[in-house]
């Protein structure tokens, strides 16, 4: 009989902390994955160096895989800094050939988030020898406005980052010749300021 009036009353003051807390939404965030023809190491490399990145997220980059170190990615190197891409993100924290995170930015079309930073993780799990499932969680995000902008640019531009990193491995690094034929055109055709 005791037993049961504890359990009643542990049930009761479980729900009178859930009245006087109000419930908490868990936090927005993105998740991805991809499965890679590739090892552990060669999914590594390409999250970690110059060589990999450029082989299939940007056209340039400055990576320098230690916490605290540059994890810059240039969509658009022909522009002005601050505005070629991920300028100024860094390592936030490393564990070899499990795990990087890096802070993170919002486009330069969105200057209201892009002045504040988001978190993203990146995961690497050896399936077998030859390939390696990749996941990445971006989080951060506040609400409204722009933020509810770039949620959604993220959305489809994670998607795509992991389609070009399965891309890259399944028939071979990123070609950038014609992207940066691309962006030459447009700024040479924009109005000088």
């Amino acid at each position: 009989m005791c037993r049961i009036f504890m359990r009643r009353l542990g049930i009761v003051a479980v729900c009178s902390l859930l009245c006087v807390f109000p419930t908490l939404a868990a936090e927005r965030a993105l998740d991805k994955e991809v499965v890679v023809a590739a090892s552990l190491d060669a999914a590594w490399n390409a999250w970690t160096t110059r060589e990999g990145i450029t082989s299939f997220f940007a056209p340039d980059a400055v990576i320098d895989a230690r916490v605290g170190g540059p994890f810059q990615i240039h969509i658009n190197p022909l522009a002005a800094p601050g505005e070629r891409g991920a300028d100024d993100m860094r390592f936030m924290a490393i564990d070899p050939k499990k795990m990087i995170s890096f802070d993170w930015n919002a486009p330069p079309s969105l200057p209201l988030a892009r002045a504040q930073r988001t978190f993203v993780v990146v995961r690497f799990f050896a399936v077998d020898d030859k390939t390696t499932r990749v996941t990445l969680h971006h989080t951060g995000w506040g609400e409204g406005g722009e933020w509810d902008k770039a949620y959604t640019y993220f959305d489809r531009a994670w998607a795509n980052v992991l389609g070009s990193l399965k891309k890259r491995f399944d028939t071979g690094p990123v070609d950038w010749t014609d992207w940066l034929a691309q962006l030459k055109k447009m700024q040479e055709a924009a109005p000088k300021k």
